[in-house]
């Protein structure tokens, strides 16, 4: 076992880990932040996605001691300082983005990816952008006017697939 440091959610945290322990499990199982999901175990889902140093990474495909020192971001740490929700979150709330939810962290974790690299993306692009991410009730339509209104977007024109 190794203890592994690193800052989550804008705290500095540490939990034991084996080598083989995945970035997923050490943050359910370690620190108890069980707003990630695992949903396939073989990263084709992306109900995992966090944010490492920035990126949106799929926790299922790295280990955590391969991230002692770095940065990560999940779920729990997209609302805003006051517990309200932050801007990708409400509007997934807002535009019925999500049903079952089980999709939902990892979908609002790409999505605010998505957005801290292009602010104002077409639907086509945040269609594209969200490829990685399996939705199994919503048909994504809603998901993308969630995703366009976050970045402040007129979503009226959003075509039903």
């Amino acid at each position: 076992m190794t203890k592994v440091t690193m800052t989550v959610n804008g705290k500095s945290v540490s939990a034991e880990a084996e080598g083989r322990t995945l970035l997923v499990q050490y943050l359910r199982e370690g620190l108890g932040l069980t707003g990630t999901h695992v949903g396939c175990d073989t990263s084709q889902c992306g109900a995992c996605v966090v944010h490492v140093d920035g990126k949106a990474v799929k926790s299922c495909t790295v280990f955590a001691v391969d991230l002692e020192g770095a940065s990560v971001r999940t779920i729990e740490g997209m609302a805003n300082a006051d517990g309200s929700l932050g801007t990708v979150q409400q509007a997934f709330q807002d535009h019925h983005g999500l049903q079952c939810g089980f999709c939902t962290p990892g979908m609002v974790m790409s999505s605010a990816a998505l957005l801290a690299e292009n602010p104002k993306p077409t639907e086509a692009e945040v269609r594209h952008y969200l490829e990685g991410n399996i939705c199994r009730c919503t048909g994504y339509h809603n998901i993308v006017k969630a995703v366009l209104a976050a970045s402040g977007q007129d979503v009226s024109a959003v075509a039903a697939e």
